[in-house]
């Protein structure tokens, strides 16, 4: 690995704050590789990660695709931005040495010493005198609720908290399971106000130093259908009669157009949403089915990505799709399990998204079972916990469209649209 991977990695750690990564286990890179996509809309597989990590041996460098991924995920323009902003390149500086005399040398080696002898004191002191004042940090000292301002988006949240006891300044509200959402707050004070752009299911975090001491679950709801651009920091949001047709959930590239948002050479990613609008449904008993259909597939958008997602009061289920041709991009998530299409068969989610495509999914006894087009493409097993089902959305790159919407719980339909 070279000193410049070597330096990106650890940009990368330090901006995710996980600790050492030589501790990290496969869900960490597992969500690693969720939060890479979430930035940058490419997908690095958890192996792909492991090996860049020195997990895996791996002789090889990684693709130049790989390195631009993630040095746009840690925040520059490319890997080659990046060399260059981080190449050292410190001039050599010649210094004029004078000769010294030996009686010089004794002096300068008995001040050597006894400095030597100040600073090892000096730190043995520091080190039993931190070591005596190490602060055990107690959970139950920590107080963390929130309550949301809207039923709208965007929606800010009021988080109130009691961290009086937090041995230092360091205290932090966490919005999600994503580091990136963490904001240090004072200790002293008693609430924070975060701002949520999107809806969806989210853990809030109380964190002293990187103990998280207090979280609870977060769940912020749509005013019926919400449809949206991704755009940072803050997205394009979109009027109902942009997007809601008699007999469908659909976009059109000129209403895009309109909004100022460029589909090339940067395709843009179009989002649909209903969160919170019908009683939940458990997972262990559910029948799910929706049509969906791109409707671009111009320079970069030639994959025709999309994706029909179930929101849970835990992780998320992602059903992925594209041309047969692009299906190693794919990433599944099933709750509690991402399997990506670098180091499994996707395949049967790479279809002909020109076209009207069939999507489904439903739980029997022990599984969750997934169908393209009536055909059965993937299965996992049911999560040990009581998971609920809450919302629905759909994504496209470029745009698309979705009609036959039905969510089942018990053989009952819950929720049905166009």
């Amino acid at each position: 690995m070279t000193s410049d991977i070597k330096k990106l990695i650890a940009i990368i750690e330090q901006q995710l704050d996980w600790g050492d990564s030589s501790a990290w286990q496969s869900r960490d890179f597992e969500i690693l590789s969720q939060l890479i996509y979430d930035k940058t809309k490419v997908s690095l597989s958890e192996s792909t990660l492991r090996r860049i990590w020195g997990r895996v041996e791996y002789k090889h460098l990684p693709s130049a695709t790989t390195l631009d991924t993630l040095a746009q995920f840690a925040g520059f323009e490319s890997w080659r931005t990046f060399i260059k902003q981080n190449t050292d390149k410190a001039p050599l500086i010649k210094t004029n040495i004078l000769p010294v005399k030996q009686s010089e040398k004794l002096g300068i080696n008995v001040t050597y010493l006894i400095l030597t002898v100040v600073l090892i004191a000096t730190g043995v002191v520091s080190f039993f005198i931190i070591k005596r004042s190490d602060p055990q940090i107690n959970a139950a000292d920590y107080k963390f609720s929130s309550q949301r301002l809207t039923n709208a988006i965007p929606n800010s949240v009021i988080f109130d908290y009691n961290a009086k006891n937090a041995p230092d300044d360091s205290v932090y509200v966490q919005q999600s399971w994503d580091p990136h959402t963490k904001t240090l707050v004072d200790k002293k004070m008693h609430q924070h106000t975060s701002v949520y752009y999107e809806p969806g299911f989210y853990q809030a975090k109380l964190l002293v130093g990187k103990k998280v001491v207090k979280q609870h679950k977060l769940i912020i709801p749509t005013e019926g259908w919400l449809g949206l651009i991704e755009d940072k920091p803050v997205p394009v949001y979109l009027n109902t009669q942009d997007f809601i047709e008699k007999d469908m959930l659909n976009l059109p590239v000129a209403v895009i157009k309109q909004k100022n948002m460029s589909m090339q050479p940067k395709p843009t990613y179009v989002k649909y949403y209903n969160v919170g609008n019908f009683r939940p449904v458990p997972l262990n008993d559910f029948n799910y089915c929706a049509e969906i259909k791109s409707g671009y597939k111009e320079g970069e958008a030639a994959c025709q990505f999309a994706a029909v997602a179930l929101i849970t009061d835990s992780g998320p289920i992602i059903i992925p799709l594209s041309i047969k041709g692009c299906v190693s991009e794919l990433t599944l998530f099933n709750v509690d399990r991402i399997i990506s299409g670098k180091t499994a068969n996707l395949s049967g989610f790479g279809v002909e998204l020109s076209n009207w495509v069939k999507v489904s999914c439903k739980s029997t006894a022990k599984t969750i079972r997934y169908y393209v087009n009536d055909k059965q493409v993937f299965e996992f097993q049911l999560p040990a916990n009581n998971v609920k089902i809450v919302g629905i959305w759909f994504g496209f790159q470029g745009t698309g469209a979705v009609r036959n919407i039905e969510l089942k719980g018990q053989d009952k339909t819950v929720f049905k649209a166009f």
